[in-house]
């Protein structure tokens, strides 16, 4: 276990001194690219993709036949 917990300690070490001694600019572009993932992933997703399955069915057995139905009607098509 010594050693899985040196490379994860080195992986880490690595990513924060590349950050640390990272330029103004470098820091900045960075900044902006987790502003835009936290935009996509976080706010977009509530407004454009709701909870189909949670919204139209009951329990989770409705939703497990209907998720199975749709995969087995795909088969079908290409078939």
């Amino acid at each position: 276990m010594g050693k899985f917990f040196r490379k994860i300690r080195n992986v880490y070490m690595f990513y924060y001194e590349g950050f640390r001694d990272m330029s103004w600019w470098g820091k900045r572009a960075w900044i902006i690219i987790i502003i835009k993932l936290i935009i996509i992933f976080a706010v977009l997703r509530i407004f454009f993709f709701p909870d189909f399955l949670r919204k139209n069915f009951d329990d989770d057995k409705q939703r497990s036949e209907y998720i199975l139905d749709q995969i087995t009607s795909l088969n079908e098509m290409y078939d």
